[in-house]
């Protein structure tokens, strides 16, 4: 690849540098909306020091990669408080991302980060389904581009429960007077209006896996927005049969795990490549019975394990049974955000943003998520090269 970012031959697109060779021409096209010559030298520098610099990537510990203190309290200033907006830079990252990574799918999922305290920014006691037990520390919904191969940030929202609302935190923070508390469904909302206004990439489907969310009205959401989706379902989610499609089965509410479990006669088998896995698309309406937005409808997806028993995760789709190896292809997704998370996002200081300043756990994500590009490079598919 050489010491330089080259372009591709496709006006305004690049192939971007390895984390050693972070170079001018990758960082001038991401970080083309900062007005200021210094800004997009201390956006790169920063990004530098989350690729290269050892240990945990605080501010403070980023920022001592910077000469001298006035020099370290100029890159504070940057961070949390200097006036520049990570939107643009998400929204061009995105597009580089679409382009070098051919992803199947966004995938929106939320992430607890444990903190210790509660002076950091969105830090309170947090529900976390997997433990089943509240967590002190931070909740954030991730927008990710995913494929079978690896999985990239270009967004981030932020949870803020009502303490963060009260007018001294809220100054402390320097939280926006736009940005309202919000409980986990507006906050992955938000990250599917965040989907739509970034129109640098095409339209495709959106996966959603958030554990406690409204699945049947994020379903809705996404129909009424015109956007192929998959939203993961809680098994003690009520939902009734749809009449329409299956009349002999009667309308009382079930489960989602009950439906999944009893009809088994609606089961075929599915090849993603790896062998012939039993699954099925069942029809169904939510509890009070409204249509979904486009007249599609709405299936309840399962799949079973070799030993007959419903296995994995329920999901609801607008996709119709004949896309159901497509659909299943997409339930795989979250499973490589998590891996990549863990293998690389962590890596680059993700979660380690520890200050009070609103706007500066942003831009650090932000600047972290492009980060977190620059590691995965080498996990592009070969059509990108």
């Amino acid at each position: 690849m050489g010491g330089k970012a080259s372009h591709s031959g496709v006006a305004g697109t690049l192939t971007p540098p390895t984390s050693e060779q972070f170079c001018g021409e990758f960082s001038s096209l991401l970080f083309a909306s900062l007005r200021r010559k210094e800004q997009r030298y201390k956006a790169e520098q920063y990004v530098c020091g989350l690729l290269m610099r050892p240990g945990r990537k605080t501010l403070r510990n980023v920022a001592a990669q910077f000469g001298g203190e006035a020099a370290q309290q100029s890159v504070h200033h940057f961070i949390a408080s200097s006036p520049w907006e990570w939107m643009p830079v998400r929204r061009v990252l995105a597009r580089c991302v679409h382009e070098a990574f051919s992803p199947l799918a966004w995938v929106i999922r939320p992430t607890m980060i444990p903190k210790a305290g509660n002076s950091t920014i969105g830090v309170d006691e947090h529900y976390d389904p997997r433990l089943g037990q509240a967590v002190n520390g931070q909740q954030a919904a991730g927008v990710w581009l995913a494929s079978d191969r690896s999985a990239l940030p270009v967004g981030w929202r932020l949870l803020l429960s009502e303490r963060w609302m009260e007018a001294r935190s809220r100054r402390q923070a320097g939280i926006p007077e736009g940005a309202a508390a919000a409980d986990l469904d507006a906050c992955v909302r938000g990250a599917v209006d965040d989907v739509v206004e970034t129109r640098e990439v095409p339209r495709i489907p959106v996966v959603v896996d958030a554990e406690l969310a409204d699945s049947v009205g994020l379903a809705r959401h996404l129909a009424a927005l015109g956007l192929p989706f998959l939203v993961r379902v809680d098994p003690m989610e009520q939902l009734r049969l749809d009449p329409g499609r299956l009349p002999l089965y009667g309308g009382r509410e079930r489960t989602a795990g009950e439906l999944v479990k009893t009809l088994t006669h609606l089961r075929r088998a599915v090849n993603l490549g790896d062998g012939p896995t039993p699954a099925a698309a069942i029809p169904v309406v939510g509890r009070n019975r409204s249509a979904i937005p486009g007249g599609a409808g709405l299936f309840l997806v399962g799949e079973w394990a070799g030993d007959g028993r419903a296995g994995g995760r329920l999901w609801l789709t607008g996709s119709p049974p004949s896309a159901l190896a497509q659909v299943l292809a997409l339930t795989r997704l979250p499973a490589v955000v998590k891996r990549d998370f863990d293998a690389i996002s962590e890596s680059v200081g993700m979660t380690d943003f520890a200050g009070r300043s609103y706007q500066g756990w942003h831009r650090h994500v932000t600047l972290a998520s492009v980060a977190h590009c620059i590691a995965a490079w080498p996990m592009r598919t070969s059509g990108a090269d």
